[in-house]
């Protein structure tokens, strides 16, 4: 797999079957490791060892309707009164991040009320801040580190 813009995670793979999988510690089971789920699996481990995330705040693959369709994200941050916190989408490495990319996103974000979002290929990171009343947002230069 690419090397990431991220720092090195201990990522735990195993063959099966000719096949990588990788341990995902949030829902604790061996996933296919796709190029999506490399940069889903280490960003997640960026998120928990060097913002200081908690795991047991963190979700992968999280339902959510959004007008008629039912969707889901790659990865959802809540605060500690259970609210989105933060909403991560993954896009595989050789994956560029356009503008409608981003849009897509930020409505699926904005559905869930969350106050940030981050849009990630592994190699490149947008981050920013929701303004629900406005429907707007603004680019932050960091990702916000976990506060309690």
């Amino acid at each position: 797999m690419q090397k990431l813009n991220l720092p090195f995670a201990q990522l735990i793979i195993s063959q099966i079957e000719n096949k990588s999988y990788v341990f995902d510690l949030i829902r604790k089971k061996h996933i296919l490791l796709t190029p999506e789920e490399w940069v889903r699996q280490n960003f997640l481990h960026f998120l928990m060892n060097y913002l200081h995330y908690p795991k047991a705040l963190c979700a992968i693959e999280r339902g959510l309707k959004y007008h008629t369709l039912r969707k889901r994200t790659d990865i959802t941050i809540y605060d500690q009164s259970g609210k989105v916190f933060m909403v991560v989408e993954c896009k595989a490495s050789h994956i560029p991040l356009t503008q409608k990319t981003f849009e897509q996103a930020a409505n699926y974000s904005y559905s869930l009320m969350a106050k940030y979002l981050v849009v990630t290929n592994g190699l490149r990171h947008l981050c920013c801040r929701l303004n629900h009343e406005s429907k707007t947002y603004e680019f932050l230069e960091n990702l916000p580190k976990y506060e309690s």
